[in-house]
């Protein structure tokens, strides 16, 4: 943004829209309550660190090895039944990531249908408050008309003299 001032051009200053994000309360109960388990932590760690690029740098070396050392010789029987396993650990490992995708979002939509529960209870109780200011308004502009249309424009009550 620019402000021109006769020969010169300032800059304003923009209003920074970076705000800090605060984790998710309920996410963060449901970590800790998961990080209790010996079981989970281990699933975790595994399924954070085949899912990574070192895992498939790693791979990549050792396959190269395999084969370019000669450790056994084609079709590669071992080799083959060596990555079958860990295909079938690391299958069952993802399912276990995604059971734990799953929680996470089950965690956070039962949060959200508590805070939509409670919103709604507001919105009845605001619409409620505005009825009854509604009703008050409509009384004040009824009596303030019934006064007008009796000769009584000052506000008060009327006094005869």
């Amino acid at each position: 943004m620019s402000i021109q001032d006769g020969s010169r051009t300032e800059t304003a200053p923009v209003p920074s829209h970076r705000t800090i994000r605060k984790p998710n309360p309920a996410l963060l109960e449901h970590a800790r309550e998961r990080a209790k388990s010996r079981e989970n932590r281990f699933a975790d760690r595994v399924t954070a660190f085949s899912g990574s690029m070192r895992f498939v740098y790693i791979h990549v070396i050792w396959f190269g090895c395999w084969i370019g050392f000669g450790l056994e010789g084609y079709p590669y029987g071992l080799l083959t039944m060596i990555v079958s396993l860990e295909a079938i650990f690391l299958s069952t490992f993802v399912l276990i990531s995604q059971n734990r995708a799953d929680a996470r979002r089950q965690v956070v939509a039962d949060q959200q249908w508590t805070m939509v529960q409670e919103e709604e209870g507001q919105n009845i109780e605001l619409l409620d408050l505005s009825r009854q200011i509604l009703k008050l308004t409509q009384d004040v502009h009824f009596l303030t008309r019934s006064r007008a249309d009796h000769g009584d424009d000052r506000g008060g009550p009327s006094h005869s003299d």
